[in-house]
């Protein structure tokens, strides 16, 4: 059963409310995705982890299921209830957080890492179909960007309360305090969010719903668009850089410039939540304003963003001072999140409504196996790698060359806008 509303376009108060909804859940599938970061220190020290293992519990033991489980899902969620299967991922999600406080070594907590990615795979290609069936294509590129701001909120929030509980408890309370936030969550959602007619806003006023394609059909159609390849590699490439830094800052603050987990919880959660909104508004924004005049602006504007943001990487790593610091953190962290509202919109154009969800999946499987994975991983890895010649300073050193991705980005951002206009679906 699809459980979808009759109604052709939903009205505009509620599909706000809807959006605030989906905000809400993105956020707490953020919190629960990156509370790892601020904790693992604190992880480390009680089952002695190196900076590898904890590397992968954060990248591979996530991303893994979390991306691969993403395509099954959303082709069912192409078929039968969006809301429905996003109430069930948060569910499953939030109580693997709240078990993670059970863990008692590298493996336990490995394997309940994995039952946080099998449910978060359902969280994200859903919402992004429900997005575009509650608003017009002249609202979608910052409908996408606000939904988008569940990235910042969810890891501030993630990094404030987890930082702080584990300070004053310890990192095992920290786990199940957010994952019960969830399960509340959850009822709450499946009771006041309807699934509305896809495709509503899209193609001939009152036609009749369009069945669902095969996943052969959208694979078919996908990935004979070049620009699929070159957004999905591009947003990939950042996301290296973007996910492993994220994941890694917590260390070099308390490693490198001396900071205690309370102070760095205050501090980084302050950087993400102000730099990651505008970030993410500013690249919406921008989209829906030259994507009317050219299909490219939705490539062109993030592939900008990671160019200026680059150098401004390296200064806030090298700033003389705190205070200095901060600021210069704004820029690269909101610049790196500026590509979610353009790239996600266009994703959405590379196929009619009927198969969004499913498409959406796919570029997903590439952006977080990418930059999941191999992102958190290798930032720990090579701060293994370069202890012996840094020490502590390792860490710092492991970041700097994690630059190189944004200019990967950039490139193959700059060469997919080519094909955009040729490759877009009204």
């Amino acid at each position: 059963m699809t459980e979808e509303s009759t109604e052709t376009a939903p009205r505009s108060g509620y599909r706000y409310y809807v959006l605030a909804m989906l905000i809400v859940v993105y956020t707490f599938n953020f919190v629960d995705r990156q509370i790892l970061g601020i904790l693992k220190d604190s992880i480390q020290v009680e089952l002695k982890l190196t900076d590898t293992q904890v590397g992968l519990m954060g990248g591979i033991a996530f991303a893994a299921l979390y991306s691969t489980l993403g395509i099954p899902i959303a082709w069912l969620a192409d078929r039968y209830s969006r809301t429905s299967i996003m109430t069930a991922a948060l569910t499953l999600w939030s109580g693997f957080t709240a078990a993670c406080g059970l863990a008692t070594g590298f493996w336990s907590l490995f394997a309940l890492r994995m039952g946080v990615g099998v449910g978060e795979a359902g969280g994200v290609a859903p919402a992004y179909s429900l997005i575009s069936d509650y608003f017009p294509p002249r609202q979608r590129a910052r409908a996408l960007a606000a939904f988008s701001f569940g990235i910042p909120l969810g890891m501030g929030l993630g990094i404030l309360a987890g930082g702080l509980i584990a300070a004053r408890v310890d990192w095992r309370w920290a786990f199940g305090a957010v994952g019960l936030a969830g399960l509340i969550i959850a009822p709450l959602f499946k009771l006041t969010v309807r699934d509305p007619r896809r495709g509503a806003f899209d193609g001939v006023a009152g036609a009749p719903p369009v069945k669902a394609a095969s996943f052969a059909t959208v694979a078919r159609l996908v990935t004979r668009k070049a620009s699929f390849w070159l957004l999905a590699f591009g947003a990939a490439s950042s996301s290296v850089c973007g996910y492993g830094v994220a994941f890694w800052l917590p260390t070099f603050f308390q490693r490198s410039l001396g900071l205690t987990l309370t102070q760095t919880a205050w501090y980084y959660s302050a950087i993400t939540f102000v730099g990651g909104i505008a970030g993410i508004w500013l690249g919406g924004s921008l989209a829906d304003r030259f994507g009317g005049k050219t299909k490219s602006a939705y490539a062109v504007v993030p592939a900008v963003c990671f160019a200026i943001a680059l150098p401004f990487f390296f200064l806030s790593l090298n700033a003389p001072s705190l205070a200095l610091a901060f600021p210069l953190f704004l820029v690269p962290t909101a610049l790196n999140l500026a590509w979610l509202g353009p790239v996600i919109t266009a994703v959405q154009h590379l196929a009619p409504a009927h198969m969004r969800a499913t498409a959406s999946a796919m570029f997903l499987l590439i952006n977080n196996l990418v930059g999941i994975a191999l992102g958190t991983y290798y930032f720990g890895w090579a701060s293994d790698l370069l202890k012996p010649m840094f020490g502590q300073e390792s860490i710092r050193y492991a970041i700097y060359s994690g630059g190189a991705f944004y200019l990967v980005a950039a490139a193959l951002l700059l060469l997919g806008s080519r094909s955009l206009k040729k490759d877009w679906v009204d």
